[in-house]
């Protein structure tokens, strides 16, 4: 497992960096951001997106299943001085009493078994000229498969081991001695994996359509994570189906409703 992944605060503060000076610029070209704006991320888990949207004076929410993401969150903030509310529970069980000007979706989708529900969602409390950032690593890039959370070292910084048949992948994962919470974790995600062309097809049958969308050959996050300068894919790769899919490590897009 990468030291970020046990050491919070850290991958805390390096979202927050990342969502600073790439994700909020980008936003802002389709919304404004200032002291009126009322955000809520989807799966926020420790808040490090939200951050400089509460810095910036932004009425905050976060969600996130996790108990434990969400005491993290609030003790992070609280150790920034900076307001927030964030709530654990099921975003499917959550009915807000208000819409919301952005709607943060931030390597989420890729975990979410009811895609179109959560884009139905997102829909149903967007305000009507709000904006939906939603971004997520496609399943065929070289870590779609989230195995970097593996312990083993060796499986934690293997590429593309989870494009394998499910039945090797399982009994690679055992031989590498990975927790049964952490093979389900696994599993699950191979479950529910996206790739980009079964995004687009989701969008088409949604009441969202999609402004704008960018994809990555290197990940704006991975400044802070391998000090490596992110780099957007070449515009004639970006547009082959399938192939785009192995070699872009984020596809971030903006989601507004339909006219």
């Amino acid at each position: 497992m990468q030291n970020r992944h046990t050491d919070r605060f850290r991958y805390f503060s390096e979202l927050a960096a990342t969502t600073q000076e790439y994700f909020m610029p980008y936003i802002k070209k389709f919304h404004d951001i200032n002291a009126d704006t009322e955000i809520l991320e989807i799966g926020c888990g420790e808040g490090g997106n939200l951050l400089p949207f509460a810095v910036a004076g932004c009425k905050v929410t976060g969600i996130d299943i996790s108990a434990n993401r969400i005491r993290q969150a609030k003790e992070f903030f609280s150790s920034k001085k900076c307001v927030a509310e964030f709530i654990n529970d099921n975003i499917f069980d959550y009915s807000p009493s208000k819409q919301f000007d952005i709607i943060l979706c931030h390597d989420v989708f890729e975990h979410i078994s009811t895609k179109a529900e959560l884009l139905d969602f997102c829909y149903s409390y967007l305000k009507p000229e709000g904006v939906v950032f939603l971004a997520f690593p496609p399943w065929r890039m070289p870590f779609g498969g989230h195995q970097q959370i593996c312990r083993n070292c060796f499986l934690s910084h293997s590429p593309f081991i989870h494009l394998l048949p499910k039945l090797i992948y399982r009994k690679l994962l055992n031989l590498g001695k990975e927790t049964n919470e952490c093979i389900k974790e696994l599993m699950d995600i191979r479950s529910t994996s996206v790739s980009i062309n079964q995004f687009h097809k989701l969008i088409n049958q949604s009441k969202l359509g999609i402004s704008d969308q960018e994809l990555w050959l290197i990940n704006p996050h991975y400044r802070q994570k391998f000090g490596i300068k992110p780099q957007k894919l070449n515009s004639a790769i970006s547009r082959i189906p399938y192939f785009r899919d192995f070699v872009t490590s984020a596809f971030i897009c903006i989601l507004q409703p339909k006219p």
